[in-house]
């Protein structure tokens, strides 16, 4: 046999087993506190979440970060630990406890072995509960988020989606602004702020308890009852904060944050795009798959494989609530900056018009179906997926049709599912060296120049080829990074 006929011979795909998203049980206790219970057989470690609905989306505009400042706070101390002492009682548990705030929820979460499920609940409880925000523990919090924000004006990544926020969404939107606020509301962020904003959160009608593991012959609504069934709240039930999602009036338009002497071009294109509740959703996973989700995507095949003007790029929804961003992101060699927009402009704009090819198809829906277990394999994925559905407002059983939604989908579904691509409409972000790619990017749009001091001082230091290509994207952005298939398992940093 030849080296043709080997190749030839090479496996093909197997048909999926099946899977069925793990079921939960739902109670209500009398307080209104909701309690999700789902039983993993054979995961001993355990995860227990108290998701309270009201995240940054929902906070003052004056005080912006206060809200992710508050979680961050939560574990830094309590009527009963400092927060010394609380890190050394959850790891006599062997437990780790965090707390964390999204746009749309904050979070607190506990994972632990099964044998330590009452006495972890006790902590969670406590953090959620009876957080006494330590004012030295505030600053410091306070003073990192200030380091953090100077750091991502530094980063071209994180600068990229901070500039393609705000030239897509209107400035009254919390979107148009990093989640953990900005270099003018975070130093205005003290004690009293954030003690302004914990009771706003703090409703158990509003509120959801999550705990999935291995539960078998633990009382575990009767647990949660224990700690959290006196919580009560005063007043009437207030009403779900409405997100504001609106977009940035105008036309295209091009902005270039000026980053001197760059050897490459940060690159974001896109505008406003979906909420999650939306009928087509399945058509436009696969859709976002072919577009840009897969290392096979028009996109990739097109300005890596045949271009090579990027390592990689990847196209997207990031499906909120409201309607999130609609982006690509890659990184291009600066002289190239031009012709990718083009390209990449281009794809956009074929989409509507352009059926998948049934290789397409197969492909987009093989790998959404083939991967789709794999993100739930601990109780904390479970758990974090759950926690998605209440979020977003799904039903229960929104998880367990996914892959039969997905194998149905049909070239036609995802043709119609691209007229939400809008390429017409797309605005184009850039970090980059602004004198060498301005010229090109007036054929795009009005082009805007942004120039900032701590970009221009890396100048001297531009010597940092090694990250070009790179189109990941760094820590403290707001964009989820789940290849194409958003709503899933919302991230907590949205």
């Amino acid at each position: 046999m030849n080296g043709l006929e080997i190749l030839d011979a090479r496996p093909a795909p197997g048909t999926p087993r099946p899977y069925h998203f793990p079921g939960f049980a739902r109670t209500v206790l009398p307080n209104g506190l909701t309690v999700l219970v789902s039983h993993l057989p054979g995961r001993p470690l355990l995860t227990a979440q108290l998701m309270l609905e009201g995240g940054a989306g929902g906070e003052p505009a004056r005080v912006a970060g206060v809200t992710v400042l508050t979680s961050e706070a939560l574990t830094e101390g309590t009527a009963r630990h400092d927060a010394v002492g609380l890190i050394e009682a959850s790891e006599r548990l062997g437990a780790g406890i965090q707390a964390s705030s999204g746009w749309e929820t904050t979070v607190v979460t506990v994972d632990v072995p099964r044998r330590n499920l009452a006495p972890a609940l006790d902590l969670l409880a406590e953090v959620a509960l009876e957080p006494t925000f330590p004012q030295h523990e505030v600053t410091r919090l306070r003073q990192e988020r200030e380091n953090d924000l100077l750091q991502a004006r530094a980063d071209p990544r994180r600068r990229a989606e901070r500039a393609f926020h705000a030239a897509i969404y209107a400035a009254s939107s919390p979107f148009a602004r990093p989640i953990g606020g900005t270099e003018e509301t975070v130093p205005t962020i003290d004690r009293a702020s954030i003690m302004s904003r914990y009771p706003v959160l703090l409703d158990p009608r509003r509120a959801t308890a999550i705990v999935a593991g291995d539960v078998a012959d633990l009382p575990v609504v009767d647990l949660v009852a224990e700690r959290f069934g006196s919580w009560t709240a005063s007043g009437d039930r207030p009403e779900s904060v409405q997100l504001d999602a609106t977009p940035l009036a105008g036309g295209p338009r091009v902005v270039i944050v000026d980053r001197p002497g760059s050897p490459q071009s940060e690159v974001r294109i896109g505008h406003v795009g979906l909420a999650r509740r939306i009928p087509d959703y399945h058509p436009v996973v696969v859709m976002s798959a072919i577009l840009g989700g897969l290392f096979d995507s028009r996109l990739q095949r097109l300005l890596r494989e045949e271009r090579g003007y990027t390592y990689g790029v990847h196209a997207g929804f990031d499906l909120r609530r409201v309607p999130g961003p609609f982006a690509v992101r890659m990184a291009v060699q600066t002289e190239a900056t031009a012709p990718a927009v083009r390209d990449a402009l281009d794809v956009l704009a074929r989409m509507p018009v352009d059926p998948p090819t049934a290789a397409e198809l197969d492909a987009a829906r093989d790998f959404l179906i083939g991967v789709f277990p794999l993100r739930f394999e601990t109780a904390s994925q479970v758990a974090g997926a759950i926690s998605g559905l209440v979020a977003l407002g799904l039903p229960d059983d929104e998880l367990d049709r996914y892959r039969p939604a997905i194998a149905a989908v049909t070239a036609d579904q995802v043709l119609a599912a691209a007229a939400h691509v809008r390429a017409p409409e797309a605005r184009v972000v850039l970090v980059g060296d602004a004198a060498r790619i301005e010229a090109g990017m007036r054929e795009f749009g009005d082009v805007e120049v942004v120039h900032d001091p701590v970009l221009a001082g890396q100048a001297a230091m531009a010597s940092d080829a090694p990250e070009a290509g790179d189109s990941g994207v760094g820590a403290g952005d707001t964009w989820n990074g789940d290849g194409g298939d958003a709503g899933i398992a919302p991230a907590r940093d949205r």
